[in-house]
């Protein structure tokens, strides 16, 4: 059966119900700006400014737990609003990946859903409770929507292994899709990024393909885009074989992009003309096998101009991410937003935090970072587009690249920051710890005429689907623990974007 938009309306979720806090404080203090410089503007982090929170174990509208919303969000076009009383309301989409997964993969069909939210910014300085910040960004879960593919079938969330040859659909060439076997022929989708299209398509970015599809307003599948050989997971048999495409999850291939580090990064320019897509972490044959050489990932600019025209690759570049000092190990990204054609948003991060499991939740890097790519190469449809010739050797750029520049920016586990909402980095291991994983980014006006060029970024987490009650496809399960999903918000001052371009962007 078909889930339309229509049909999974009917259950309403209001997580605070308490006034939010006041304060007589109406702007950032000073005292804990930090200001950065890239390409010659000055970028400021103005601090944390609200948090809240959706129960590990609520669930959604077709009865399966919400979770794993933090992998994409978007606002929704033509709701942000600044109210009179100084706080703000708006609807974010936010879109979860593939399910619970931590015993294996799950038959989890795509989906997004609408979250209603009104943000009451604190400035001050006076530490709130864990309960009391929740009120400064209090959520109310809408409704949902699901994903379709060819014929009509659920995408799912299983792992991929089975390919499906190219299909001629209409003017449209599907690439070979991954699928979750010969019997089972659905669409493998591990969703990660997120962007709307004012007609109301839009895109989604996938870790198995890695592929980009196109849906429309209903959720149905419109097309995808295949990102060039050099990124395709490729499995080498024998010397004397010819290499297969093999797109599990569950092992590096020989060349391509390496297992569950796939197109985690996607966003677009403000008239929507084009898309932007961003690799998690380095290819294997760029040294995306070892942590210590996975450092350079790349960075793809596709014309979509007319949502059904077939996009065209016309730009690739270098992004070099940021690593531990300690170890040289990298902090592969999780998500990036445009500011201009140059400049963007990227969160970078390790996985330690609620929910890591490891005993050792301490977080050494959870940024909300920025790089630009004005003076990058373009790479695109050369020689680096073939599996045979990396962009890296053993972590060092070959000769004639020139990457993006990087400029580390808001550190999200700053303890100033986090304790000003009762949070923590580190033990104890509780609910006011911070989550693990953290792979979305939204942007919106704060429309303060003293300051023009401050915006709130959002970010989600993604909790895994971690609760002792959950509930998959009417089956039960318990993960061992509950991890709730953690929303933030932080103010910044972003010279780079231009007057009216974050409005078309979000669709204020």
């Amino acid at each position: 059966m078909k889930f339309t938009l229509k049909y999974l309306v009917f259950r309403l979720f209001t997580v605070n119900v308490l006034a939010a806090p006041t304060s007589s404080v109406t702007e950032p203090d000073p005292a804990n700006f930090v200001n950065v410089t890239l390409n010659g503007q000055k970028f400021i982090d103005k601090g944390m400014v609200a948090f809240g929170l959706i129960p590990a174990a609520f669930q959604d509208s077709t009865g399966n737990t919400f979770g794993g919303v933090g992998s994409a969000i978007a606002i929704e076009r033509g709701t942000w609003t600044q109210n009179d009383d100084g706080s703000y309301s708006g609807s974010l989409i936010v879109q979860p990946d593939r399910g619970f997964n931590v015993d294996g993969t799950v038959n989890y069909q795509g989906r997004q859903h609408i979250v209603d939210f009104v943000l009451t910014p604190y400035y001050d300085t006076i530490p709130l409770s864990f309960n009391a910040s929740q009120q400064t960004l209090a959520l109310n879960y809408r409704s949902s929507l699901l994903y379709t593919e060819r014929q009509g079938k659920t995408t799912t969330g299983l792992d991929s292994l089975a390919i499906r040859s190219p299909e001629q659909v209409g003017l449209i060439m599907d690439p070979s899709d991954p699928i979750a076997n010969t019997t089972f022929n659905h669409l493998c989708l591990d969703a990660e990024g997120l962007a709307l299209n004012a007609d109301g398509t839009f895109w989604v970015s996938d870790e198995y393909g890695p592929y980009v599809h196109l849906f429309d307003s209903q959720g149905d599948l419109v097309l995808s885009i295949q990102p060039p050989e050099a990124i395709l997971p490729f499995q080498q048999g024998s010397k004397s074989s010819t290499p297969v495409l093999n797109f599990t999850s569950s092992e590096d291939p020989t060349t391509g992009r390496a297992a569950n580090q796939g197109f985690e990064g996607l966003t677009q320019d403000p008239l929507g003309t084009k898309l932007f897509v961003l690799l998690q972490s380095a290819t294997i044959q760029d040294g995306g096998a070892d942590k210590g050489t996975s450092q350079n990932t790349r960075l793809f600019v596709y014309n979509v101009t007319g949502s059904t025209s077939i996009p065209v690759l016309i730009a690739e570049y270098v992004v070099p991410l940021p690593q531990d000092s300690s170890n040289g190990h990298t902090f592969a990204q999780s998500e990036f937003h445009y500011l201009t054609d140059t400049q963007f948003l990227i969160l970078a991060r390790d996985g330690k935090g609620n929910g890591d499991g490891s005993g050792n939740e301490k977080s050494k890097y959870k940024n909300i970072d920025l790089f630009d790519i004005s003076q990058a190469t373009n790479i695109a449809n050369t020689g680096f587009d073939e599996p045979s010739n990396p962009i890296a050797n053993n972590g060092t750029i070959v000769k004639g690249i020139t990457p993006a520049q990087y400029q580390p920016f808001i550190s999200m586990i700053d303890s100033t920051q986090l304790g000003r909402f009762g949070l923590h980095n580190g033990k104890p291991i509780n609910s006011s710890l911070l989550n693990s994983k953290w792979e979305s980014l939204a942007v919106a006006p704060v429309g303060d005429p003293d300051f023009p060029d401050d915006y709130f970024i959002f970010t989600v987490s993604d909790n895994d689907f971690l609760t002792t009650t959950g509930v998959t496809n009417g089956v039960p399960y318990n993960a061992g623990l509950n991890v709730d999903t953690q929303f933030m918000v932080w103010r910044a001052t972003l010279p780079s974007i231009q007057p009216g371009s974050v409005e078309t962007s979000i669709g204020i």
